[in-house]
């Protein structure tokens, strides 16, 4: 996984003082690779020891490894896409630059999600959604546009789904679900009251629980028998939840297409059969949305 991507997702569960490193380390990964540890700690107002158990729970040996790695990833990204693509979205941008800016933080933040996808949770995921009776999204807000996206393909084709935005009823379904089931959960922040308690009833009924989401480790992960990560990197405008829907929903189709080729002639035989039932309310008949 790239050391960016790992850290993103840490830290908010990091103590104050790692969380300072990590911040000053996201914020300015080419200039920290360049910095001896005492400058870095001096500059994050901790010590040196508290940079070291920084690096360890960003799984890395030492300082060393950590430095070396930043030069090797910031090196790669300058070149393929320009270090004025990875600044974030300034007071003074030309609509020009804000254009190239939001294309390469969703660009990127694909392109990140499905390099560091957990393939074997992922392959667990679509067992537990391929063969539930019944299949509850939940999610709020952004999240729940992302649910809905979700349930309109599993309902395409033909497996039981439900998406629910509302938190109480939400709740209601979670706690009727059972060991046949399954649950999924969708929180960028992984902290999301509302979806973290859908989850935690849904695992409670007996339902299988899968969380998406952008922080690991966060309370929902602990709600969930399955994770998947995504790995957005926002801009200034982080309520407009925009790299990280991208993301969201490059996870779901990857859940889904997988789901669908499970069965691959029932779900065709069903796209077929929704395709020909809104085919004639479009003018001209033509391909419907």
């Amino acid at each position: 996984m790239s050391v960016l991507v790992r850290i993103r997702a840490l830290t908010p569960s990091l103590h104050p003082a790692q969380r300072r490193v990590a911040e000053a380390v996201l914020r300015d990964p080419a200039g920290t690779a360049e910095l001896p540890i005492g400058r870095l700690a001096q500059e994050c107002a901790t010590s040196v020891a508290t940079v070291m158990r920084f690096c360890r729970s960003a799984g890395l040996s030492g300082y060393p490894e950590l430095r070396l790695a930043l030069a090797r990833e910031t090196g790669r990204e300058s070149a393929a896409e320009g270090p004025a693509l990875s600044a974030d979205i300034d007071r003074d941008d030309t609509l020009s630059d804000i254009v190239a800016k939001i294309g390469f933080s969703d660009a990127a933040a694909v392109q990140d999600t499905t390099a560091t996808l957990d393939l074997d949770a992922l392959a667990a995921a679509v067992d537990a959604v391929a063969t539930a009776r019944r299949i509850d999204v939940y999610g709020i807000g952004a999240s729940g546009f992302v649910g809905q996206d979700l349930h309109q393909k599993l309902h395409r084709i033909g497996l039981l789904a439900f998406v629910w935005p509302d938190p109480h009823a939400a709740l209601t379904s979670a706690a009727l679900l059972d060991d046949g089931c399954a649950a999924i959960g969708i929180s960028h922040t992984g902290s999301t009251v509302d979806t973290v308690d859908a989850l935690r009833v849904a695992r409670g009924s007996g339902a299988r629980t899968i969380a998406i989401t952008n922080f690991v480790p966060s309370p929902i992960t602990e709600q969930a028998d399955l994770v998947l990560a995504t790995a957005a990197r926002e801009t200034t405008f982080r309520s407009g939840a925009m790299a990280s829907r991208i993301a969201q929903l490059a996870v779901i189709d990857c859940l889904f297409v997988a789901v669908a080729q499970r069965s691959y002639d029932r779900t065709m035989t069903a796209l077929e059969r929704t395709y020909r039932a809104v085919r004639s309310r479009r003018i001209g008949g033509g391909e419907p949305a």
